[in-house]
């Protein structure tokens, strides 16, 4: 690739489409699929940019396949439904407590905090304080005052 990278992706814009199916070839070394031209556009120009400044890090597809096998087992409407209220998976929680920055990942059926899985919020918040605490208030997600 001798062209620089933002003039490799501009022109993709105005190829035609056996141009980017041709491109397709070159860079995957597989036949285009049968997606629209936006689909073609936007993964060659993906495609592009990870040869040129390399592609997901280890942590990142480690943590992708974690997650495809959480969820293989279950069917596309069930993914999308979760108690109400409960943050989405993967929202991280920062609290500082005592001059101290806590910060809890939501996970789809629990919270992980410093690499360890909690059932609850008031788990992770009594680890934090020592106390029992509300989690959901203790994080911020609920007002003391509101039923």
């Amino acid at each position: 690739m001798t062209d620089p990278i933002l003039a490799q992706l501009a022109a993709l814009r105005g190829a035609s489409a056996p141009v980017l199916k041709a491109r397709w070839r070159e860079l995957f070394d597989t036949e285009p699929p049968a997606y629209n031209r936006r689909f073609l556009e936007s993964r060659l120009a993906y495609r592009i940019q990870e040869l040129a400044y390399g592609g997901l890090s280890r942590d990142t597809t480690e943590r992708l396949k974690a997650m495809a096998k959480q969820y293989a087992g279950q069917k596309p409407a069930d993914r999308k439904i979760r108690p109400p209220l409960r943050p989405v998976t993967g929202t991280k929680l920062i609290r500082e407590w005592k001059g101290v920055e806590h910060c809890v990942t939501v996970r789809h059926d629990d919270f992980e905090y410093l690499g360890s899985p909690y059932k609850s919020l008031s788990s992770v918040a009594r680890q934090i304080t020592g106390t029992k605490w509300n989690g959901w208030i203790f994080f911020g997600l609920k007002n003391p005052a509101s039923k």
